[in-house]
Parts: C-alpha cells; sequence; structure tokens
C-alpha cells in the first residue's frame, strides 16, 4: 500500500481544523431557513388590543389563520436591504460611537488615562472584571440598559487590553453585566414591569428572589471571565479573538509614558459630560438612540478641540472610527433581515399558538420548564422583551392558573427565558451592534459567552423549579 495513502487513512480527524463560516454567510442561511419555514408553517394572527396599563397585548382567545405569501427567491435577497433600511437607527448609530471614539482616542486622553489606572491596580488587574460587572449590572436590573451600554463598550476594551487582556474581556465586562442585571431583572421596567402587569401582580413584587438571582448571575460570570482573563494575561495565544489582539498590538503607538496635561483632563470631562447627558436624557426622558446620537457628535467635535485636533483631525478621525465599524454595522442590518422574512410570512403568531398549545400537554409540575424552554426559543423569532410579553403573557397567564403554576413563576420563566439568550441570539439587533464595536465575529463570541450563558440557562431552570414548589408569589 502506498505510504502516503496509509498516512492519511491513519490521520485522525481534527475538528479544530473545521473551518467556521464567515458571520454573513451563517446570517444568510439562517434567513434562508426563515424563508423554508413560511411554506412550511401556517400564516396565523392574534387580535390585538390595549389593556388599561396602555400596553397592546393579544386576544388569547382570537387566533385565526390568514392569507400570506410564503417568502420567495426574491424576499431572500430582498431581506438585507429591507433589514438595513428598518434597523437604520442601530447602524447609524454604532457609526457615530466608532467614529466619536476614535476622535476621543486621538487625542490620547483615554489611553493615558487609563494607563495611569491599571498602573495603580498593578497585580490586582483582575478586580476589574468584577467591579465592571457590577457596576452595568445595575443598569440592566433597574433600567433595563441594553442599547445604551454600546457607549461603553470601546471604553470597556481599552480597560482590558491596558490590564493585559482583550477585547472578548472588555466587551463582556459592559454587556455581560447589563445582561446579568437585566435578566435578573430587580426593578426592569422593560420586560418584569411589563409581564407582571400584564399577569395583573403588583409592580416589582417579588423582588428579594430576583435579587438573589441577579447575584448569582454576576458571580457565574465574574469566575469565569476572571479565570479566562488570568489565562489570557499570562498567554495572549490563549485568547479565543488572538487574531483582533494581533492587529490591535500592531495599531498600538507605544508605551503610555507621556505625562497627563490639563488638556487631557480636559477631554475626558467633555467626555464625562457628554455620557452623563445620556444618562440624564434616558432615565428621566427614556431616550433612545436617535435621540442620543447629536449628543455624541457634540462630544466628538467638542473633544477633539478641546484636545488639540484641527478641524480636519477630527474629520479624518471620524472617519476612520467610523470605517473600521463598517463590517459589525452591516451585520445588524443582515440579521434583521430574519425577522422581516418571518413577519412578512405572517407565522410569527402561528409559533406563539403552536407553544401554547405544546405546553397545555404537559404535566403540571413540566409546565413551568415548558413555558422557560418554550421563551428561549421563541427569543429567536421575538428578541424583543416588551414585544415577547404583550405576545406570550396574556396566553400563559391563564395557562398558568389552569396548571397550578403562580403567576409570578410564570413571570419568572418568561424574564429568564428572554433575558438570558439576548446574549447569543443571532437576531438580536443590540448583540449584533456589541459585537460590530468591538470586531468579535459571531462565532468567537460564542466559544467565549457560551459557557457563561450555558451555565445561566441552567441555573435559570433550578431558580424556576425552586420557585415552583416554593409556591412563588406577589410577595
Amino acid at each position: 500500500m502506498d505510504n502516503t495513502k496509509e498516512g492519511a487513512a491513519k490521520k485522525k480527524f481534527n475538528f479544530s481544523e473545521l473551518k467556521v463560516p464567515h458571520t454573513y454567510v451563517i446570517i444568510f442561511c439562517i434567513i434562508i431557513a426563515a424563508a423554508i419555514l413560511t411554506h412550511l408553517i401556517p400564516s396565523g394572527t392574534y387580535d390585538r388590543y390595549e389593556n388599561a396599563n396602555g400596553t397592546t397585548v393579544v386576544d388569547p382567545m382570537s387566533f385565526h389563520e390568514v392569507e400570506a405569501p410564503a417568502a420567495g427567491i426574491m424576499d431572500v435577497l430582498n431581506a438585507a436591504p429591507k433589514g438595513m433600511k428598518a434597523a437604520a437607527g442601530l447602524i447609524f448609530f454604532v457609526f457615530i460611537i466608532g467614529g466619536t471614539f476614535q476622535i476621543i482616542n486621538g487625542t490620547g486622553a483615554i489611553d493615558l488615562l487609563i494607563g495611569k489606572l491599571i498602573r495603580s491596580l498593578k497585580g490586582k488587574e483582575q478586580w476589574i472584571i468584577p467591579i465592571f460587572l457590577c457596576v452595568f449590572s445595575l443598569g440592566g436590573a433597574l433600567m433595563g440598559m441594553s442599547n445604551e451600554v454600546l457607549a461603553f463598550v470601546p471604553i470597556g476594551i481599552v480597560v482590558a487590553r491596558k490590564a493585559g487582556f482583550d477585547a472578548a474581556i472588555g466587551t463582556a465586562m459592559v454587556t455581560l453585566g447589563a445582561a446579568a442585571g437585566f435578566c435578573g431583572g430587580t426593578m426592569n421596567p422593560f420586560n418584569v414591569g411589563i409581564a407582571q402587569g400584564i399577569a395583573e401582580l403588583p409592580i416589582y413584587s417579588g423582588l428579594g428572589y430576583r435579587l438573589i438571582i441577579h447575584v448569582t448571575f454576576l458571580a457565574i460570570a465574574s469566575v469565569y471571565m476572571m479565570r479566562y482573563a488570568a489565562k489570557v494575561k499570562a498567554d495572549p495565544t490563549k485568547s479565543i479573538v488572538y487574531n483582533l489582539e494581533k492587529e490591535a498590538s500592531l495599531e498600538d503607538v507605544g508605551p503610555d509614558t507621556e505625562t497627563v496635561s490639563l488638556r487631557h483632563y480636559l477631554v475626558l470631562g467633555v467626555f464625562a459630560l457628554g455620557l452623563a447627558w445620556i444618562v440624564w436624557g434616558v432615565i428621566t426622558h427614556e431616550w433612545g438612540t436617535d435621540e442620543m446620537q447629536p449628543i455624541f457628535i457634540a462630544i466628538g467635535i467638542a473633544g477633539g478641540l478641546v484636545g488639540g485636533l484641527a478641524p480636519s483631525q477630527i474629520a479624518r478621525e471620524f472617519v476612520n472610527g467610523a470605517k473600521a465599524l463598517a463590517f459589525g454595522a452591516l451585520v445588524i442590518g443582515i440579521a434583521r433581515g430574519i425577522l422581516i422574512v418571518l413577519q412578512n410570512g405572517m407565522i410569527l403568531d402561528t409559533i406563539v399558538y403552536s407553544f401554547g398549545n405544546f405546553l397545555q400537554k404537559l404535566p403540571p409540575a413540566f409546565a413551568p420548564l415548558g413555558m422557560y424552554l418554550v421563551h428561549i426559543i421563541l427569543n429567536v423569532f421575538i428578541p424583543s422583551g416588551s414585544g415577547q410579553a404583550a405576545a406570550t403573557m396574556p396566553l400563559f397567564v391563564p395557562l398558568a392558573d389552569v396548571t397550578g403554576v403562580t403567576r409570578q413563576v410564570a413571570v419568572l420563566a418568561f424574564q429568564l427565558g428572554d433575558g438570558i439568550t439576548n446574549s447569543i441570539n443571532p437576531t438580536s439587533s443590540n448583540m449584533n451592534a456589541y459585537l460590530g464595536l468591538s470586531k468579535i465575529q459571531y462565532a468567537q463570541w460564542v466559544r467565549f459567552a457560551g459557557p457563561i450563558l450555558g451555565t445561566w440557562i441552567a441555573a435559570g431552570g433550578v431558580f424556576i423549579v425552586i420557585g415552583y414548589f416554593m409556591n412563588y408569589g406577589p410577595f
């Protein structure tokens, strides 16, 4: 036998040699799968009405089939352009954040000041991780912070890299921190508040149990990320995003030994005041991305001027920052195309209706876990927390009453099923936006965040079972 052939036959298959498809390829395949579903699932809809709280919800007894065209080839090809139009505000927001941060970064202020902070924490850099997680978890817990975290992702990455970690840690310190608070839902108005209102429970009741969930999720993320960060600091090649770190090291201008001047402090002051203005607007006036965009433009211009940059330099820095995020910004629009196909095929309500029928057939003891699993799956199709609450809670609340599950447990199953997978859901505009800012590919993020989110899902199931057996109620 030929030695070459014999050697090839004996060679073991190595999964590490498999190449993960490009992010655009993955999303386009999901668009095709969504189009196929419109041929397999009958179109249907619920009637909707505005309840006493002003929330538009479904009438659980009104489901009926309707005529809607199944997706064709042109619908698949048009999904990305239509998705970009639908997500235009968020796409522009990513470009503006990238351009603004590049202007501020061009002054050298952030690098110098963060470098000074890291040097003061010499040997204790890992404690930055739980501190960031805890701070941003408060935003998720108290005001449902989601798109708002985008402004802080570049800062998290700079801090992580200065500490010897990588972009995955920097992104996760901000986004998974907010996610831990959002999932725990201590006083989250956008999932717990709306769901409890539909379930006719006192708003924010059952807070103590949700606080335990919040702290548990923070502990899980902190332990995993600190261990991963220590491994990367000891050997940078262990980084899941090592390709990004090599690129970043080539772009690094050198050691931050320059003296921090008054001009640098003024730049940081402008940046801090701008972010404080945005936080104020979000809390008091419920600002969205459209309202935040002009503030970031103002931050960039003012920060660049006080930082000593000429107007043309400011413009060049802005273009460079926006250009660097083109890949990620386009992902947001392409991913939105998945929902465009499903919505045009009018199969989302049919999917909700089918899951409701499935839950009715489960033994009562399995109903809460069934609700949890259904919400995890539904989150791919309805990534909006408030939208999912309005679509599912009117159906699941009476189901909970029939099966002996408390309404508070039904809300808990919703908030955990909706919240956890937001950080890995390919149809989530927010996740695609912060991956675009960090330049992390979706497959890399799944490798990094998957173990944390998988543990959160398992822990969430345990909390739901405990809540069922302890008869978790309104207070």
